[in-house]
């Protein structure tokens, strides 16, 4: 029996219940449960829903940009997966199928009726859906997506994908731009989960996913006449506040929701990051400012009498650590890792009393207000496959190393939250997106006032998400629950830190490409790690080579990687797993050929089962090849993709 590629047995299941045309009276082995026509806005929900799905493949994503160490999907963390897997496969799984036919049907359904608002909304979700999974997998079918009568399919080269998901979003302004004698009453405003059914709000986020689709491109040698001018309106047309962030609320509840999946995919009661993810050690440095310094021999230097026992190596200098310097015994403190980072439940013990002197901590009044008690919390990062990291052990999201449970953890922190929303996409990366274009192609004031009001925005948004927290005791051991600063503090210390040297201090003269593209990795910790994988390997992971872009002796060789000088690099102090640096050193699968990763394989249970004939005629490199997830994407190249 002939098999069908999964992704698209629902078009050829409604195709043929449309060919079918009995009375009602005699259809009597109809199904209500699966019916073979919904009404276009009851659609919208269950689709607006599938964006959780974007959250499971951060599980791979968040590895391989070293947001996170994991022990479950180490695959990723060391830029090389099984083939015969679907892990790293559900962006593909929620494009093709989840939303899929659901969406197209939403979409021509509205077209027919004229209800042009709901097509709007359709065309700008494609738009945004698409962008990430040709960003995410590089080649996509597009013409031949949702095609019933093929069983195998042609997959689209990413330049012809980036123009249609422009063309998706345009089509989405044309239409929510147009008047609609519809009467929806409540059947967007009661369906929709990002915007309740604000129409402007629609627009905007239509034009940020332009804006979004061609930032990746900046890299290109024509950006400037080609791609510059559509940048920048899509920017003056999209977000203008945070209040137009494009998040996905759910409801919650812990172990009284309905269903499991009613709780967000990062907090405590489902469990999906308990100990076996955790916070990387490279995005600890660079929030806490504790980049460290390397000989010649590519060895940290070790401080003989370190101040602070967890952080035992001498420290880079303000060139290095652009960031910040959070450490207890320097001036200037960023509250963000606070909030985004996890710490110990053990920690602070000592801070100081009014006079000064040193004291134990009384967590009913020292922990989410004082100052010195705010300093005085660790912060560690994990390696690449183990919680183990360079100084210590991480702790879990929640801030502990053991399983999760309500009573310790309540509904978890920030975004680590039963009830957190999903974050799509936001204000601050566009503004992120705006300073790197204009630094790059345009004009280096308006750089500088980009960059302040991202990191600003970013300070927002993170505040916006703080949860009160509380001390609770179990078995006589006192846990967090919730985070450890409240929103007042934070906002206070926030505004210190913008108005000091790492923000507000900086110059059209002193602001580097480096301060925007590390300060947009904090912003996108760990939420958005599909958009910093894009930027990363748009600036090849800082690998050193010459010529147009990296490759086997150019490069990397079997066994290292030749990385930039830190002079040199967009992510300062940033090394690949095996670069010549202590904590780094080891060799990725023989399958890479010592490259990195460039792109994640197509879903393997659609394409490695059934399209084998058109995935073995992609170019550069075969789709079949062992080392197919090596073959640069077209955004990065500054040229045209080799054939």
């Amino acid at each position: 029996m002939k098999k069908f590629s999964i992704i698209y047995v629902l078009t050829s299941i409604l195709l043929a219940l449309s060919f079918t045309s009995c009375d009602d009276y005699l259809d009597v082995n109809r199904n209500e449960d699966a019916p073979d026509y919904v009404e276009a806005h009851l659609y919208l929900a269950g689709i607006e829903q599938e964006y959780f799905g974007l959250y499971w493949d951060i599980r791979a994503l968040a590895p391989l940009t070293q947001m996170m160490g994991t022990s479950s999907y180490s695959s990723f963390a060391t830029h090389y997966y099984s083939l015969a897997s679907d892990a790293g496969g559900e962006l593909w799984r929620m494009v093709y199928w989840n939303q899929g036919m659901n969406l197209e049907n939403m979409i021509h359904q509205s077209e027919a009726a004229e209800a042009w608002h709901l097509a709007g909304i359709g065309y700008a979700m494609k738009a945004f859906s698409w962008d990430a999974l040709t960003k995410y997998h590089g080649e996509v079918i597009l013409e031949d997506a949702f095609k019933p009568d093929q069983l195998t399919h042609h997959y689209d080269y990413q330049e012809d994908v980036y123009k249609q998901v422009r063309a998706w979003a345009d089509k989405a302004i044309e239409y929510l731009t147009k008047a609609d004698n519809t009467n929806y009453g409540s059947k967007i405003s009661g369906n929709d989960y990002i915007y309740s059914g604000n129409l402007d709000k629609w627009i905007r986020f239509a034009y940020t996913v332009k804006a979004r689709n061609l930032a990746s491109l900046s890299n290109k040698k024509d950006f400037k006449e080609k791609y510059y001018n559509e940048f920048v309106e899509s920017c003056e047309k999209g977000f203008a506040s945070g209040d137009d962030d494009a998040v996905l609320r759910i409801w919650g509840g812990g172990a009284d929701a309905a269903e499991s999946a009613y709780n967000n995919f990062w907090g405590p009661y489902r469990g999906n990051l308990v100990n076996s993810y955790w916070q990387h050690d490279y995005a600890v440095q660079i929030m806490t400012g504790t980049i460290p310094v390397y000989d010649d021999q590519g060895d940290k230097v070790r401080i003989e009498e370190p101040s602070h026992a967890a952080y035992p190596y001498e420290l880079a200098g303000p060139e290095i650590n652009i960031i910040c310097d959070t450490l207890p015994d320097v001036g200037h403190f960023d509250p963000r890792p606070l909030v985004k980072l996890a710490t110990e439940n053990g920690n602070p013990v000592m801070v100081k009393d009014a006079n000064g002197a040193s004291k134990v901590a009384d967590w009913s009044k020292d922990v989410y207000t004082n100052r010195d008690t705010l300093r005085s919390w660790t912060f560690v990062g994990s390696g690449f496959t183990s919680a183990s990291g360079p100084v210590g052990t991480a702790p879990m999201f929640w801030g502990r190393r053991e399983a999760a449970t309500s009573a310790k953890d309540g509904d978890g922190r920030w975004l680590y939250r039963d009830n957190a929303p999903y974050i799509m996409t936001t204000y601050a990366e566009l503004l992120f997106d705006r300073a790197e274009i204009e630094f790059k192609h345009g004009s280096k004031a308006k750089a500088l006032e980009c960059f302040k009001k991202a990191v600003a925005e970013d300070m927002k948004f993170t505040a916006k998400y703080i949860t009160k927290g509380a001390i609770v005791t179990v078995s006589n051991v006192a846990y967090h629950q919730g985070d450890k600063v409240d929103a007042a503090t934070f906002n206070a210390i926030a505004n210190e830190y913008l108005a000091g040297p790492y923000v507000g201090g900086l110059t059209e003269g002193t602001l580097t490409l480096s301060h925007i593209m590390m300060q947009k990795f904090i912003h996108l910790f760990p939420w958005g790690a599909g958009e910093e994988w894009v930027d990363q390997r748009k600036y090849f992971y800082d690998v050193q080579y010459t010529g147009d872009y990296p490759g086997t002796g150019n490069g990397w060789d079997l066994s290292t990687v030749e990385m930039k000088p830190e002079a040199q690099k967009v992510f300062k102090g940033f090394y690949l797993m095996p670069a010549n640096v202590q904590g780094r050193r080891s060799t990725y699968n023989k399958y890479n050929n010592g490259s990195p990763c460039f792109r994640v394989r197509p879903r393997y249970n659609s394409e490695y089962m059934w399209n084998k004939p058109y995935l073995e005629q992609l170019k550069p490199i075969s789709g079949m090849a062992d080392n197919y997830q090596c073959s640069i994407p077209w955004f990065a190249y500054p040229g045209d993709q080799p054939k």
